[in-house]
């Protein structure tokens, strides 16, 4: 049995998770990882300020913020943190950990909670 080093409750569209019992379901390492790094921009603000911006450069310098801010995970290896604008209503986040290999998230701007 491995012992998980990360767990965390597991977030469904900004409500916790239930199983079939209904107790809450847990998350662990990538995953309690990739959740954090989403909840992390979504309490900073900066999703709010990229939904309101409509100048590229200035999106840009708000990506810019963003992977600043998640580079402040000490879990995560600097430099290595990307956002992916795939289209004004969604980013994708990939980073690399130093103990479980590669993460991803992904952040929903239509509604700022997902």
């Amino acid at each position: 049995m491995t012992l998980q080093k990360y767990s965390d409750l597991f977030i469904d569209q900004g409500a916790l998770a239930l199983d079939a019992l209904p107790q809450p379901e847990l998350i662990n390492t990538r995953a309690s990882i990739a959740q954090d790094v989403k909840h992390m921009l979504l309490e900073s603000g900066l999703v709010t300020k990229l939904l309101a911006q409509r100048s590229p450069a200035l999106r840009n310098d708000v990506y810019t913020e963003m992977e600043l801010l998640i580079e402040t995970d000490t879990r995560l290896k600097p430099g290595t943190i990307e956002i992916d604008a795939r289209n004004e209503q969604q980013i994708l986040i990939t980073a690399t950990t130093y103990e479980f290999g590669n993460i991803t998230a992904e952040v929903q701007l239509n509604a700022a909670n997902s």
